[in-house]
């Protein structure tokens, strides 16, 4: 597939930024060339820190240079860093330490690696923590936008990136809005919500579906925390029925974000798709999207499905 990982993109806008701002300051633990920050390091050598596997010791000095007035980045793969949660929680989260945490190779779209390296739950700690922005954005464009909202927003935040490439879901134009979500396509049947690297798909689901007469919207939330709460009430309002995607468990994650908008509404019906209960497995991209219905023919399945209920 044509298009371009998330993480690359986030890699292409540290090194931007870092050239403007000698502010910020990059740690990874030891998978720079994954996380794409070596783009950063070949740059900038002195604002550049080589941890090691050391996730916790790079969160805890990442806390410091925040405090201390600097911008730090710190990178890993989204299993590893969010699973140094307690860390998080009092360093950054409690601290209110404006650290940009990272972290690539999401969900089961990291494919071959396996489950052992699959960020499945990291959503669902991140947005727990009180004080913490969380971001997954859908294509290039959007990923640079966040990147630089990052940078320029002295918060602590995290954001979600794709191994896989992604296809691009917006114009040339588009201009990136914290906290509000972006209705891709119009649909008076039911409206699909997506984020990260499930949006493409979700947008070719659509179109199948509307020749199969089901007139189906696609919104993509890149904001997951603070979610987009108008949007979501005016989603239910229009289709009555919404069908969350993603590549996250869909306890704690979007769908279940999306559920308690809803749930408080006391209007429409949500369906949840994505990993329930699961570490995931090794296999290709393509074949776990397959597998797990999180390509444009498994979105469209499971949206037939609810529709029918």
């Amino acid at each position: 597939m044509a298009g371009t990982a998330t993480r690359k993109s986030f890699g292409q806008a540290l090194l931007e930024l870092g050239s403007a701002d000698e502010r910020i300051v990059v740690l990874d633990a030891d998978l720079s060339k994954s996380t794409m920050s070596k783009m950063f390091a070949d740059a900038h050598p002195d604002r550049f820190f080589e941890m090691g596997i050391q996730e916790a010791n790079m969160i805890g000095a990442g806390a410091g240079l925040a405090l201390a007035g600097k911008k730090p980045f710190i990178c890993s793969f989204a299993c590893f860093v969010s699973g140094r949660y307690d860390t998080i929680r009092i360093s950054v989260a409690y601290s209110e330490a404006p650290v940009r945490i990272v972290g690539t190779h999401a969900g089961i779209g990291i494919g071959e690696d396996g489950n052992s390296q699959m960020g499945l739950e990291d959503i669902g700690l991140m947005r727990g923590l009180p004080n913490m922005r969380v971001f997954q954005p859908a294509d290039d464009i959007e990923t640079k936008a966040v990147v630089r909202w990052m940078a320029e927003n002295d918060v602590p935040s995290y954001i979600r990136l794709t191994r896989q490439n992604v296809l691009d879901v917006n114009p040339p134009d588009y201009r990136f809005q914290f906290g509000k979500a972006v209705r891709l396509v119009d649909g008076s049947d039911v409206t699909i919500i997506a984020s990260g690297g499930t949006v493409c798909h979700a947008v070719d689901a659509a179109a199948a579906l509307k020749k199969d007469g089901i007139d189906a919207g696609v919104v993509n939330i890149h904001t997951i925390k603070p979610i987009d709460a108008d949007m979501i009430r005016s989603c239910a309002d229009s289709t009555g029925l919404i069908v969350t995607v993603e590549d996250h468990n869909i306890i704690g994650g979007l769908g279940s974000a999306v559920a308690e908008v809803v749930a408080e509404y006391g209007s429409g019906r949500v369906f949840r798709h994505g990993l329930y209960d699961s570490f995931g497995e090794s296999g290709t991209t393509e074949d776990l999207y397959r597998k797990y219905r999180l390509d444009a023919q498994g979105i469209a399945a499971v949206v037939k499905e609810n529709v029918k209920r």
